[in-house]
């Protein structure tokens, strides 16, 4: 690893430079691009095993093992490759938020019994479909959703998504929360709470899990708002004697920008243990974002260099219709060379080739001289990138890859 440590902030073992190439997972990036072409998504398998075994550390280090389980967030990546090697793990289960997503989860080996699911706005023929899928565990979010299921499946057990009216989200972004002084979709509110368990209990449902999910994308300065969270989310857990498990969403996050450090598992792990560690509880979480988001590179190709007026702009051949994270959150993936040279670096508006004026990938990027480059690469598009794309423009293709 070489660098100013504004510039480098993001190089680890695993990507890094060398020998004035960029390697990732083991593989000069170059390459890659050529080899597979833009833009491609790439995904680092040995990465994404890494940071499950640290998030299952972290559990067991709260006191958690053998009473905790992760399932994965769905919704943040879906390639089957990827899905399948998840599997193959054995580390978690599934995260889902909508029928086709437990279809597909099936399709790459997980069982029914190993997904849990959540959504919010069911319809009829969404329940209809779900009920197919015996040993799917079900997690209402509103009372429309506890009277459909209990149409469908009277005695069983239930989870409920609950609404304690606080969120939490990287450096404050309210973009990013589920919960907080705004009343959202999600989940059911303190308010209509006790509506909530006698219409279960009109369908002899057993609501044995509390599942809340306040926000994404938090570092180590907001865990803080996160033993907040818990604690209002803990209240509802007291009024429902039959809970076994609690589920606390996900939300973890990585690294953006030079200024923010990894979050520390061992303070996020001490939040668990505080409320966690002396309950007889089984605690699920589901961070999609933590797992596979700092596991994958979009790899892009220069398509012109110019400057108009005083900004320099870089043009690459993809734009935010493919990974939406930055227009949609604010979220800057930073755009990196795929090896080093000696020029001087200026400010660059890495911009894509959609007629949008959000098409912004991240403004005044510290650059070198491109005219050597042909190539660019993204961090951090391992999640909520592939999976939100959209064919806008009709410039919605991209390959995806999957390195051992």
């Amino acid at each position: 690893m070489t660098g100013d440590s504004q510039l480098d902030w993001w190089q680890r073992p695993d990507l890094f430079y060398q020998n004035k190439k960029l390697i990732f997972a083991g593989h000069n990036v170059n390459k890659l691009a050529y080899q597979f072409g833009t833009p491609s998504f790439v995904y680092s398998s040995a990465r994404i095993e890494a940071n499950l075994k640290r998030i299952r550390q972290a559990l067991d280090d709260a006191g958690l093992a053998g009473r905790s389980s992760i399932f994965y967030a769905m919704k943040a990546n879906r390639f089957a490759p990827l899905l399948r090697f998840l599997k193959q793990t054995g580390g978690c289960g599934i995260d889902a938020c909508s029928p086709n997503e437990v279809k597909h989860a099936v399709s790459c080996g997980f069982q029914p019994s190993e997904i849990s699911f959540t959504a919010t706005s069911l319809s009829k023929n969404d329940f209809a479909m779900l009920d197919r899928y015996h040993g799917l565990f079900m997690d209402c979010d509103t009372l429309h959703a506890i009277r459909s299921w209990g149409e469908l499946n009277p005695g069983s057990e239930i989870g409920i998504r609950i609404n304690p009216a606080a969120g939490i989200g990287r450096a404050c972004n309210d973009r990013l929360q589920y919960a907080g002084c705004t009343t959202t979709k999600f989940g059911i509110y303190r308010e209509q709470f006790e509506q909530a368990l006698e219409l279960a209990a009109e369908f002899d449902l057993t609501v044995s899990k509390i599942h809340f999910h306040t926000g994404c994308g938090y570092l180590t300065p907001e865990l803080d708002q996160l033993d907040h969270v818990i604690s209002e989310g803990m209240k509802f857990v007291a009024d429902a004697p039959d809970v076994k498990r609690v589920n606390i969403g996900g939300g973890l996050g990585v690294p953006h920008l030079p200024e923010d450090q990894a979050l520390d598992l061992a303070q996020w792990s001490a939040v668990l243990n505080r409320h966690f560690g002396k309950r007889d509880l089984h605690i699920e979480v589901e961070p999609g974002d933590y797992i596979v988001k700092d596991a994958g590179l979009l790899l892009l190709a220069k398509t012109y260099v110019e400057t108009k007026r005083d900004t320099l702009f870089v043009g690459v051949d993809a734009g935010f219709n493919i990974a939406p994270e930055p227009a949609y959150y604010g979220l800057p993936f930073q755009p990196v060379t795929l090896f080093l040279d000696d020029s001087p670096l200026r400010p660059t508006h890495v911009v894509g080739n959609i007629n949008e004026a959000l098409d912004v990938w991240y403004e005044n990027a510290p650059l070198p001289d491109l005219d050597q480059h042909d190539y660019l690469a993204l961090i951090n598009a391992g999640a909520y990138s592939s999976s939100m794309a959209s064919n806008h423009c009709m410039r919605g293709e991209f390959s995806e890859f999957l390195l051992p």
